[in-house]
């Protein structure tokens, strides 16, 4: 289609054009109702089929197992940061974190508002560049639960397996890297993302939970921070960011068309070796920030040999289409965030971009 950017955005991200597509001829009217989908209530027939497709579906891409609850909730990661110690951390108890980067580190400091936490393991010695080993990891037997960061969008690092942490529930938050890859959701007690990176438009955040997780909390927390005031009444206890629900049933569909999380690792792993082998192959001209063995399926990040060239590099690239490259404000560098629904085409293009300009530019 013309005119579409290279879209290398962390966040809100590249949504899939044939979905755009399709929501565009629906947005007026949704399937013959003589509305939008925006306009009408989420206690209506239609709208509810939307929302429990949208959930079906997500069990199925994920192959989550009975006894978990899936909710829609607002507020995006960043809340859940503070609802997990809200509901899950009792008085007295502790909650073990390891330490992988800029979204692990706002997690900890939320979490230490509500209640007693440590650290499992941490690279911060290594300026985050990579994932603490599992060998590494040392948290109580009764720790309240363990929590990890999946994939760190702005380093740039990302968890190539997960622990087994036996008793001691295992939280994962997973906003930049779900349904990348197939995972085993077994493991984890707790799921969350924000859907704007991979699942959908910004609005709707996922949580993916135990049955017996979900109870009254022991401490005063108010109503629509509770877990189970959204269980209770399958994320309709208010009205839900209906369109964002919508529009998230339409990209699992599309991942779904398009083989599932197997057939979305198999093209992101050959996204990200066609920007990697770029860097390794470089000579020096561009580096890799994170660690080979950590290195993310979602974010490269790289740097180059002073600011003056980086900054120039934005700039050609910007005029060539190519948007979002910029590193975070926090690190620095170079970034190309390559979520599902980045082309293949568009990282083929950067790649070709990338080599050219280091023929020019090499010294």
């Amino acid at each position: 289609m013309a005119n579409r950017a290279y879209n290398f955005n962390a966040g809100p991200a590249a949504l899939p054009l044939d979905v755009l597509q399709k929501v565009q001829g629906q947005f007026v009217e949704f399937e013959n109702s003589g509305m939008s989908l925006m306009e009408m209530s989420h206690r209506g027939a239609i709208y509810e089929k939307v929302h429990f497709e949208t959930e079906s579906l997500l069990r199925e891409l994920l192959s989550i197992p009975e006894g978990y609850k899936v909710l829609f909730l607002q507020g995006g990661a960043s809340t859940q940061f503070a609802m997990i110690p809200m509901n899950l951390l009792r008085p007295g108890a502790t909650a073990s974190f390891v330490a992988t980067g800029s979204w692990a580190t706002k997690a900890i400091q939320e979490a230490k508002l509500f209640g007693e936490t440590a650290i499992a393991a941490s690279s911060e010695s290594d300026s985050y560049k990579r994932i603490p080993s599992i060998g590494e990891l040392n948290y109580a037997p009764d720790s309240a639960y363990l929590h990890i960061t999946s994939n760190e969008t702005i380093e740039g690092t990302q968890w190539s397996e997960f622990p087994d942490t036996g008793n001691v529930p295992l939280i994962g938050d997973m906003s930049s890297d779900i349904l990348c890859r197939p995972i085993d959701v077994s493991k984890f007690a707790v799921i969350y993302a924000g859907a704007q990176k991979n699942l959908g438009p910004s609005g709707v955040t996922i949580v993916i939970i135990r049955e017996e997780l979900v109870a009254k909390p022991s401490t005063t927390v108010p109503t629509m921070l509770r877990y189970d005031t959204h269980a209770k009444n399958d994320s309709l206890y208010n009205t839900p960011p209906t369109f964002a629900i919508y529009m998230m049933g339409e990209v699992l569909k599309w991942i779904k068309s398009n083989g599932g999380a197997a057939g979305m690792e198999a093209i992101n792993r050959e996204k990200a070796a066609l920007l990697y082998d770029t860097i390794d192959g470089s000579n020096g001209f561009y580096k890799g920030f994170a660690e080979l063995g950590s290195r993310s399926l979602m974010n490269v990040t790289f740097t180059m040999q002073s600011k003056e060239l980086e900054a120039q590099f934005i700039k050609e690239s910007e005029a060539q289409g190519f948007v979002g490259l910029k590193g975070h404000r926090s690190v620095g560098g170079l970034r190309a965030s390559i979520y599902n629904a980045v082309p293949l085409e568009s990282v083929r293009a950067l790649a070709d971009f990338m080599r050219d300009f280091q023929n020019r530019n090499a010294q």
